[in-house]
């Protein structure tokens, strides 16, 4: 992991969505920096209110934000609630974002996801792909309120010369992740399903669509590492791909998880599912150039997340909603 340090004058840093699995990597990240971290549970902090948030930054005295709220899912649940993945995560940014200018907040990090760029944008995505092309239906209403998250820290920026800017992570795994079996993204999702059948004695494991979509997987814990390390950055770019640069096709993935949990059965294809964007890798120059790259490649990564997810479920703490 890097070694960045943060600047002296951020000394306490809101993390929000410190719950999920992006929150949690950030604050374990932070516990290596001489920073009081700040966080919030929903119970206690609606991200939607606008009073609320005003008040709650009003109160806290934050130097920086690491904005990683969102509500967030696969395929399925994007097609299901776009109503709410577009308005939750819309209020939820230009709340926090405007509060932050309000209570003078040094720096705000804005999370957003690659999936922002246009569904058929030349491979790998570069920054400035943005907005050249139409979106993937599929999570169309959540790509849009990234954008409008990015796009109003850049203005912010450009209009009173605060430090917001914002980072686009490739697909993200590893703990604290949601393994519902509809509502989860695909690397969790595969990692329940082959668990499940390896205890079941299960002979087949079918996948969705075709098999032949290509994904990019970035550990979590080198994301947060990352997060730190754009913190310090003094002039960062308005937003930047956070990923490995390297991408699979989602067999070779299912082959790759199936081999981590020690399923040995037959993996078939449902050709009646969707495949969602056919390739997905991002061009990582920018951030490379910084004095940053990651550390945990996709074997390693899907060991740590395997023993997590044993851990989790053991517990009684394994996320499914």
């Amino acid at each position: 992991m890097s070694e960045s340090t943060l600047p002296p004058e951020l000394k306490r840093i809101y993390v929000a969505g410190h719950r999920g699995m992006v929150g949690g990597a950030v604050c374990r990240r932070l516990e290596r920096e001489d920073v009081q971290v700040v966080t919030a549970s929903r119970n206690d902090l609606d991200l939607t209110d606008a009073a609320a948030v005003e008040d709650f930054f009003s109160r806290q005295s934050i130097d920086a934000v690491v904005f990683a709220a969102a509500k967030v899912g696969g395929i399925v649940a994007n097609n299901t609630y776009p109503v709410e993945f577009l308005s939750d995560n819309v209020l939820m940014a230009t709340h926090s974002i405007k509060a932050a200018y309000h209570s003078k907040v040094k720096r705000f990090l804005f999370l957003g996801s690659t999936c922002i760029y246009p569904r058929d944008c030349p491979q790998p995505i570069v920054e400035d792909s943005l907005l050249t092309g139409p979106l993937e239906p599929t999570n169309e209403a959540y790509a849009l309120a990234k954008i409008a998250g990015l796009k109003l820290c850049q203005y912010y920026r450009r209009q009173y010369g605060v430090m917001f800017h914002s980072a686009m992570p490739t697909n993200l795994y590893g703990p604290g992740d949601n393994y519902h079996p509809e509502h989860s993204h695909v690397l969790p999702a595969l990692i329940r399903r082959f668990h499940e059948a390896k205890l079941d004695g299960t002979e087949t494991v079918t996948i969705w669509g075709t098999g032949s979509p290509r994904r990019e997987f970035l550990y979590v814990d080198d994301l947060a590492d990352a997060l730190v390390h754009l913190l310090g950055v003094n002039d960062p770019p308005d937003w930047v791909n956070v990923g490995t640069g390297v991408d699979q096709t989602i067999l070779d993935l299912a082959k790759l998880v199936a081999e981590t949990v020690g399923f040995e059965g037959k993996i078939e294809t449902d050709l009646s599912r969707p495949d969602g964007t056919p390739v997905k890798c991002t061009n990582v120059d920018r951030l490379q150039a910084s004095g940053w790259r990651h550390r945990v490649d996709l074997a390693e990564g899907l060991r740590r997340t395997y023993e997590a997810f044993l851990a989790e479920q053991s517990a009684g703490q394994l996320r499914a909603v």
